[in-house]
Order: C-alpha cells, then sequence, then structure tokens
C-alpha cells in the first residue's frame, strides 16, 4: 500500500463532524502525506506533469476531495472565502504565502476587508482555514506542489449554492466580486 492509498483509509476512518479532535487528525494525516518519499510513483508523477490542478482523491462517501496543485513563483489568489466549507492547505515542495484578512463594514454598509497578517508556509507545513476564513494565497518560490484538502467538493459548491465569496481590489481596498 502506497502513502496515498494510506492517506485515504486513514482520513476515511478519521472522519466525522468538524471538530478540534477531528481537524487535528486529518492534519497529521496530512503531514505524514507530506512525507512521502518522491520515489513512490504517483508523487514522481505529480512532479514530473507538473499540473496546474489534479484531483487525487475524491471519497464517494463522505464528499471530502484531495487536490494538488503546481504553482509557479508569483502566482497570486487574490482574497477568498471557502463558503461554508473547510480546507487545509499543505506544501510539499517550495512555499506560499499566505494572508488571513477580517470583513469589516463601515457606517454606510460598504464591506471592506483588512488584513490580519500573513504566514510562509514551507515544505512540510499545514494550514487550515475553517468556514468563513477568508485568506489570499501567494507563490513565493516556485515550481511549488501543494495539496488542497476540502471536506467538500467547492467547485460544485460554488456553481450550485453560490456560497463562496471572492473579493477584488478596487481604489486600494478589497471588496466582494459583484456577482452576475
Amino acid at each position: 500500500m502506497n502513502t496515498l492509498h494510506k492517506f485515504v483509509d486513514d482520513m476515511r476512518a478519521t472522519w466525522g463532524p468538524l471538530t478540534t479532535q477531528m481537524v487535528a487528525g486529518c492534519q497529521q494525516h496530512l503531514d505524514t502525506l507530506l512525507n512521502t518519499p518522491v520515489s513512490e510513483p504517483w508523487l514522481a508523477t505529480l512532479h514530473l506533469e507538473a499540473a496546474a490542478q489534479h484531483e487525487l482523491y475524491r471519497d464517494p462517501q463522505y464528499g471530502f476531495v484531495l487536490l494538488a496543485h503546481t504553482e509557479h513563483a508569483g502566482l497570486y489568489r487574490p482574497p477568498h472565502d471557502h463558503g461554508r466549507g473547510w480546507v487545509i492547505y499543505a506544501v510539499q515542495q517550495g512555499a506560499i504565502e499566505m494572508s488571513t484578512y477580517a470583513r469589516v463594514e463601515d457606517a454606510g454598509g460598504q464591506v471592506k476587508l483588512v488584513k490580519r497578517g500573513s504566514t510562509v508556509l514551507c515544505a512540510g507545513q499545514t494550514q487550515l482555514y475553517l468556514p468563513g476564513d477568508i485568506h489570499d494565497t501567494r507563490c513565493v518560490a516556485g515550481p511549488a506542489l501543494l495539496f488542497r484538502f476540502t471536506e467538500r467538493d467547492l467547485k460544485k459548491e460554488d456553481r450550485e449554492a453560490r456560497r463562496l465569496t471572492r473579493y477584488v481590489e478596487q481604489a486600494g481596498d478589497w471588496v466582494p466580486e459583484a456577482r452576475v
């Protein structure tokens, strides 16, 4: 059994309602996955192909998804949340800077983001974002290979329920993207 198959088995055994203990277990399984020797064929293929996105696993019973992303230095993904879903990013190679934001509303009802801070995740590190957390990502050392573990299919969630919020920069402020 390779490390990816063990990860799936361990994740399925850990899975349950969102709790501190469950999330800690998921992060622990991702930590183990990050230490996979590059000689394992599935990981060697990811490094060789360097695809922008590759789905590694989708659980038919619980719905969680494991994606791999290869990002080049400088790639920036503007602030966004994951709606009612949660996500764990895990850096296998390279480094990703992740900034967090608070959503604030002024007296006139205008919403904008205030940056809380940023962290650089290097190979072997993970970062959790819970429902409603707002963050951005920037690849600062690439190519970076990162795993993104989501508790549900976020693309489907966005397409069907429109619950994910993306932000755009206007006059120096990050504001919610207008949706049509």
